[in-house]
């Protein structure tokens, strides 16, 4: 069993940036795929960016130049930093950790509201 847990959301005005972090409960070196998710109002939960435990890095296209996604093996925690955020990425960012043919492991969850 793997447990993650975000934090680092909040309220910020557009243009402006946050940093949310992931915690694991185990070592992220071992878990293959790490990745970051949002749901807004009324929408389905989507891909924001997932990195490898190797350190490859993937993006949706609404995020690309603007969010970075990283990882610190050492205290096993995940980070997105949002730049030039904007109305649109309001939602509840979850975290999400997974191996190969298992389900993921999903974090509860942190709103960031971004106001125009």
């Amino acid at each position: 069993q793997v447990h993650v847990v975000e934090s680092g959301g909040g309220l910020v005005q557009a243009g402006g940036s946050l940093t949310l972090s992931c915690v694991a409960s185990v070592s992220i070196f071992s878990i293959p795929l790490m990745g970051w998710y949002r749901q807004a109002p009324g929408k389905q939960r989507e891909l924001v960016a997932t990195i490898t435990n190797g350190g490859t890095p993937n993006y949706a296209d609404s995020v690309k130049g603007r969010f970075t996604i990283s990882r610190d093996n050492a205290n096993n925690t995940v980070y997105l930093q949002m730049n030039s955020l904007k109305f649109e990425d309001t939602a509840v960012y979850y975290c999400n950790a997974k191996y190969p043919i298992l389900s993921p492991y999903w974090g509860q969850g942190t709103q960031v509201t971004v106001s125009s």
